[in-house]
């Protein structure tokens, strides 16, 4: 099964499709192609033991991605909003994810 190990999530597909019930959480990933491949392979390391669905978009316009106000390759984002700036540790990319599913369950 493709969830057992770590690889870059393929633009369009869903981390964990097969689970409804769960949020999902559709983020962008900044950056050069290289970046961008290290951090989408670090995330789906890092979230795929959380009940949660993942849905990355690459965004690959550095004019763009200046334009929503991201400094750093890579960034991660989320409903606009940055979440991660460099190529962070698994720790830290999963500690945001619990953090975030936290907030929805206390909602």
């Amino acid at each position: 099964m493709r969830a057992e190990y770590c690889y870059a999530l393929p633009e369009g597909e869903m981390l964990h499709a097969t689970h409804p019930e769960w949020p999902l959480f559709r983020v962008t990933i900044h950056g050069s192609d290289t970046e961008r491949v290290k951090l989408s392979k670090r995330l789906v390391c890092a979230v795929k033991h959380l009940p949660l669905r993942l849905q990355i978009h690459y965004e690959k316009d550095p004019m763009r991605s200046i334009e929503e106000g991201v400094a750093k390759d890579p960034t991660l984002t989320y409903n606009g909003k940055i979440l991660l700036e460099g190529l962070v540790s698994a720790e830290e990319i999963t500690q945001t994810f619990e953090k975030l599913l936290q907030e929805i369950t206390d909602r």
